[in-house]
């Protein structure tokens, strides 16, 4: 069996909206209350969340972004690249790997609001990460990218954009 496959059959992941695969593993059973979080929140949200998510061969995370900053940390297969795009329109590329002579780094920060996408750099491969999101998160705080709305926003990713969307 693939070991991809094997990934996903033990640890039971299943389809991601943003593509590849997900579980969620920890999810904080202490509260955040909504007047003690940031006006962006709209309810409680949990202290801490994070999930297993694991891109196979070819498959992408679509530009999302989310209300939360998220950390990704390596676990398996091959590095990873990450594409942010900040809230003021500057693009950066960061690898997500254990390669220090390839530049790679073992845990990335994704800072709140701002578009980012990734994909395995060995296409013939697999990458397995785990998402860190705190304050935790909710499917309230997440917004998948819309290809013309991105390409209007920022024309000079138009080639990465429509890579990275659906």
């Amino acid at each position: 069996m693939k070991k991809s496959k094997q990934w996903i059959s033990s640890l039971n992941l299943k389809p991601h909206p943003e593509g590849g695969y997900f579980k969620e593993v920890y999810r904080s059973d202490e509260i955040i209350n909504n007047t003690s979080l940031d006006t962006r929140y709209l309810g409680i949200r949990s202290i801490s969340t994070s999930i297993y998510f694991l891109l196979d061969g070819n498959q992408f995370s679509a530009f999302h972004k989310i209300k939360s900053d998220e950390l990704w940390h390596f676990y398996d297969g091959s590095a990873i690249k990450i594409y942010i795009i900040s809230e003021d329109g500057n693009l950066v590329v960061k690898k997500l790997g254990i390669n220090l002579e390839e530049n790679e780094v073992p845990q990335i920060v994704i800072p709140k609001n701002h578009w980012f996408a990734a994909e395995p750099i060995d296409k013939d491969s697999f990458s397995l990460v785990g998402c860190t999101v705190a304050p935790g998160f909710d499917f309230n705080d997440f917004e998948l990218g819309k290809k013309k709305d991105l390409i209007n926003k920022y024309p000079e990713y138009k080639e990465i954009i429509k890579k990275f969307t659906r």
